[in-house]
């Protein structure tokens, strides 16, 4: 046995001296643009190849590589159920939650099925609760308040992390991609006792040194704000470098009559500072507003009443040129009827989830809800099959071969 082994190092050695072999430069960029799952059966081609596609820079390439693909071809997305955890034994602290959870990836345009794969890991208490995508790392933490448990995933290799307990109480949390230093960063903004004004400090997490730290947030807030909230009806957009959370608060005025004001606070995952954007002048009565992205811009969803009832206005801005706050555009204003929740964006327009009209079903009415994709230049509606029963999340997903070789990470 070894000494066919020895023939066959030998043979790879003879290979490598021959005038028509490919470059080494040529052999790593045709690699670069393969799949992942091809990839990691090429890892056993040869040691070269083994360490040249764990290698960093190569990663890096890769991905370069297969987001320059997404934008101009079809893409994928993922989607998650959304549970309503019911307080059952099994599902109280102390007690272990099995996931039987299954994320989807899809194609973009027409949300049909590739493939399924289950989450992998479990929770000491309640379900798998979907705090974002990056770069093909997906993270989730545990849809009760009280944990600070935090899992990154890379399903295109089947590993999975999870992140050191952090020191404060984690009210919410993004993942964004530190380009200059390639590395996976984790936001978590703490609960704060002190409702009138946002916590002072949060925690990052750096894959690249797996642990926490604290960070300021460096912003001086109005006297006047008596208390404030983080609306958290969406993931947190990751959007040219930096995470976006709305924050609403009220203020009060003169007198004792109080306003309602709103802002997005934006970090720069690269230099860990944070900063405050306005949002754009619209009049009108705004019900409640989201930030989210759209087509890899800032985007802006304000909700208002429609004159008939039952009907929802949602008025959808996009930021053209980040952090230019002149350059704030309504794309559109859609009526909606019978709104029950709101998805996200897909390349091809708004995806959301309505109530149809009451049926009569043995005497009584019922009405099911149904998801629904909106093309925001024909308004056209389009129906999509999902499996979820309470609503799902939607994120667009890339593979990536990041946690190849990590340190602390499980493979399944």
């Amino acid at each position: 046995m070894s000494q066919r082994k020895e023939e066959r190092g030998a043979i790879l050695r003879r290979r490598t001296k021959h005038d028509d072999d490919l470059p080494d430069e040529i052999v790593l960029d045709i690699l670069a643009n393969q799949p992942v799952k091809s990839l990691l059966r090429f890892r056993c081609v040869c040691k070269p190849w083994y360490s040249s596609i764990a290698n960093p820079k190569f990663i890096t390439t890769h991905l370069l590589n297969h987001n320059h693909h997404h934008h101009h071809h079809h893409g994928y997305v993922i989607h998650i159920p959304r549970h309503i955890p019911v307080l059952l034994p099994s599902s109280l602290p102390g007690s272990s939650h099995s996931s039987d959870q299954v994320c989807t990836l899809a194609c973009d345009r027409t949300f049909e099925t590739i493939s399924e794969f289950r989450v992998p890991f479990t929770f000491q208490s309640g379900f798998p609760h979907f705090v974002g995508s990056c770069n093909g790392m997906l993270c989730f933490t545990s849809s009760r308040s009280w944990s600070n448990v935090v899992y990154l995933w890379n399903p295109s290799i089947r590993k999975f992390k999870r992140l050191p307990n952090s020191q404060l109480f984690i009210m919410t949390l993004g993942i964004g991609f530190d380009s200059q230093n390639n590395d996976f960063k984790v936001v978590g903004i703490p609960r704060t006792f002190a409702k009138s004004k946002p916590p002072p400090e949060v925690e990052v997490y750096s894959l690249s040194s797996d642990s926490w730290k604290r960070v300021e947030l460096g912003i001086s807030w109005r006297p006047n704000v008596v208390s404030h909230k983080f609306n958290c009806a969406l993931t947190f957009p990751f959007v040219s470098g930096h995470l976006h959370w709305m924050i609403e608060m009220i203020e009060e005025g003169g007198g004792q009559e109080k306003h309602d004001t709103s802002t997005i606070l934006s970090f720069d995952v690269n230099s860990e500072k944070f900063k405050e954007l306005p949002l754009p002048d619209d009049e009108g009565i705004c019900i409640t507003k989201c930030v989210t992205s759209y087509k890899g811009k800032l985007a802006l969803i304000k909700f208002g009443s429609g004159t008939q009832p039952h009907i929802t206005l949602c008025s959808i801005w996009v930021m053209r040129e980040y952090g230019v706050i002149d350059s704030w555009n309504k794309l559109c204003v859609l009526s909606i009827e019978n709104l029950t929740d709101l998805i996200g964006f897909t390349k091809d327009g708004l995806l959301i989830r309505n109530s149809s009209r009451p049926v009569s079903t043995n005497s009584e009415l019922e009405s099911k809800d149904k998801s629904v994709l909106i093309d925001l230049e024909t308004l056209h509606e389009k129906e999509i099959s999902t499996q979820a029963k309470y609503g799902f999340d939607e994120a667009t997903y890339i593979e990536s071969l990041d946690f190849l070789d990590g340190t602390n990470v499980t493979s399944y």
